[in-house]
């Protein structure tokens, strides 16, 4: 039988097929110490090799300087710096750096006194409207004069509230007259000398600091 027949294994006997099978063990371990002798079967050992590798090492390349004469415009011609004015480039500057620095001072300025105005105006109005409820306040202290006990609760009430908005009732009676504050409508005439409040004929209120109505008053001196 030539090796390239083809056999079918029921036509061998045993000793054949144990012989077969022999042949086939030792040609696997010959193919095998074959491996090993050209180092075909260490991968693991050889793929460890890698990981010895620094990677970063192994990307470590030089950087070329850059410097400006190899700086190019969007022509692709080269750009030369050597004759700009550094100080004029840095006079330039300085000069941006102060229109800044006015500008936003002139916009601080404006926002302070915009504030100020707002204000202002804002007590003017409210102010406007103490101013006219002064005939009330009246009527309720002579209506005090008449009933204290029953008026007086509500006139203190009254006056408590406007004073936490800034109204405030002057307290002129035995204080040197001014007539910033006071307006005199009487004089008694006694030893002479600094005119002196002696009645108070219709209070006088500030509205935030500042006289809203003058008092009208009775002075001696």
């Amino acid at each position: 039988m030539g090796d390239g027949d083809m056999v079918d294994p029921d036509d061998l006997n045993d000793e054949e097929l144990a012989g077969s099978a022999s042949r086939s063990a030792s040609e696997s371990a010959a193919a095998a110490d074959a491996a090993d002798a050209t180092g075909q079967n260490d991968v693991p050992e050889r793929a460890g090799e890698f990981d010895e590798i620094d990677t970063l090492s192994a990307l470590d390349f030089e950087v070329p300087e850059v410097v400006a004469a190899d700086l190019v415009d969007e022509s692709g011609a080269e750009v030369d710096f050597s004759d700009i004015d550094v100080a004029a480039v840095l006079a330039e500057r300085d000069e941006y750096k102060s229109i800044a620095q006015r500008v936003q001072a002139e916009f601080e300025n404006f926002r302070k006194q915009a504030n100020i105005r707002a204000q202002s105006d804002a007590d003017r109005a409210t102010g406007r409207l103490a101013e006219a409820f002064l005939p009330v306040l009246d009527a309720a202290e002579a209506a005090f004069l008449r009933h204290p006990d029953e008026v007086g609760p509500l006139l203190n009430q009254m006056l408590a509230e406007l004073k936490k908005q800034g109204l405030e009732s002057l307290d002129l009676d035995g204080q040197p007259f001014d007539p910033e504050v006071a307006e005199a409508v009487a004089h008694d005439p006694i030893d002479g000398g600094v005119p002196i409040v002696a009645e108070v004929l219709r209070s006088g209120y500030q509205w935030k600091g500042k006289t809203l109505r003058a008092a009208m008053v009775k002075t001696k001196d």
